[in-house]
């Protein structure tokens, strides 16, 4: 797999970077010595990128996170939290907002091995013993997103902005999806690991969904301040987008107390100043 770039901010003093190849057996031995936690959002592809070659998507995600359960459980690991996708997994939405309990049908490559990694991580639970918790995130944003990997619709419409460039629409409205920030999902792994179930799923999200026109109506008012128009090219739907997104966030809330704190807004005004000031 390719390595991924050196955190762009600076870390706390009491943490310790290592950058290494996930499928690097001998260095995932050597990282989980001693672990009393981990938390696995290690993946080599994007829901978009998943469609191109879905048998890359498949052996370069599936061994490496089932090896990491297998050292987990050898390493004594007290506690795994597996990052899954609670945009993908799910599939076409049945009802809204989507409930953990909701049928899983994915019909993206990306979606289908994130919930074999799901099943892998409950078959650990019950056979080996190693408390596996699932969280099942939205769809991301924040500063120091990167804007042009083919993930993540509010960074990529930003900087087609920032640039004076068409913004895609697919469909007449868009897809309309759960937009967290992730300072959100951060915290909301944590409380996941902190008090999640072994062998649960939970979902970190909003309970709000936005389609792709009313972000950039969110955008737009700040990029008036500086005379950006937002032109928009729109292009038929595309057959492997889902719709309708967006989450039930209350099974995460009653074991923790956690939710989604941080307004879109405000959300979007801090990621678009952080767009402005990067190349």
């Amino acid at each position: 797999m390719g390595r991924s770039p050196r955190p762009s901010s600076k870390l706390p003093s009491a943490v310790h970077y290592e950058q290494a190849d996930y499928g690097d057996v001998e260095k995932l031995k050597t990282f989980l010595a001693g672990a009393e936690e981990v938390i696995d959002l290690a993946y080599a592809t994007a829901p978009q990128t998943s469609y191109a070659d879905p048998v890359f998507d498949l052996v370069s995600n599936v061994p490496p996170s089932v090896r990491l359960l297998q050292e987990a459980v050898a390493a004594s690991v007290h506690r795994v939290v597996l990052v899954s996708s609670g945009g993908t997994v799910y599939g076409v939405a049945r009802q809204l907002p989507i409930r953990e309990d909701h049928p899983t049908q994915p019909i993206s490559p990306y979606g289908i091995t994130k919930l074999a990694i799901e099943n892998y991580g409950r078959m650990f639970t019950s056979l080996f013993n190693l408390p596996v918790i699932i969280v099942r995130p939205a769809n991301a944003y924040g500063e120091g997103q990167r804007r042009l990997s083919g993930q993540g619709f509010i960074a990529a419409a930003m900087e087609r902005i920032k640039h004076r460039q068409e913004v895609e629409i697919y469909g007449e409205q868009g897809t309309v999806r759960d937009y967290i920030h992730v300072d959100d999902v951060a915290s909301g792994i944590l409380a996941a690991l902190q008090r999640g179930e072994p062998g649960s799923a939970y979902n970190i999200g909003t309970g709000r969904g936005l389609s792709n026109l009313e972000i950039l109506r969110a955008i737009e008012p700040l990029a008036s301040k500086l005379r950006l128009p937002i032109h928009t090219r729109y292009s038929p739907a595309r057959k492997f987008d889902v719709p309708d997104n967006y989450l039930d966030c209350t099974l995460l809330q009653s074991v923790s107390g956690w939710h989604a704190q941080i307004p879109l807004e405000e959300g979007v005004e801090r990621l678009w100043h952080a767009v402005l000031t990067q190349n």
